[in-house]
């Protein structure tokens, strides 16, 4: 039989490295994923201290945990690709403009701000109940 000092000790150490590596990393994917560590090290407590005290309340808090993550993900993802879209790079000190206003911008004193790529600004679309003007084509005369 393995204590429960075991495993409370397995997620408090994936808990830290997350953590660690969530504080240390400019990359949104790799931040992503030690967040996920992190709300791994803390399901693996949950479920040592379901087991310990012999009940299912730690399982049941795990299953909450997972779907969260799971739905964090997703999120996390599409908010990640729309981001790169427009920056082309996944380096969070390039998205300052995304800080409420007011705020100051917090800069890396180790590595300058790298600088991005001149292009052309998006389309606008169409406000909604306005019909875009039309090209007309005289083809047939």
């Amino acid at each position: 039989m393995i204590p429960l000092s075991s495993y409370l000790i397995v997620g408090a150490i994936l808990f830290v490295l997350g953590m660690i590596g969530f504080l240390t990393r400019r990359n949104m994917i790799l931040m992503f994923l030690c967040a996920e560590m992190m709300l791994q090290g803390v399901a693996i407590n949950l479920v040592a201290f379901a087991r310990h005290h012999g009940n299912l309340h730690g399982q049941v808090f795990t299953l909450f945990i997972i779907t969260v993550a799971a739905c964090e993900a997703a999120l996390a993802l599409a908010l990640i690709l729309m981001l790169y879209r427009t920056k082309k790079s996944l380096d969070v000190s390039l998205w300052q403009e995304l800080r409420e206003p007011g705020q100051e911008a917090i800069l890396d004193l180790d590595e300058p701000v790298p600088e991005l790529p001149r292009e052309e600004p998006l389309p606008h679309l169409t406000p909604s109940g306005i019909a875009p003007p039309q090209k007309r084509e005289d083809s047939y005369v």
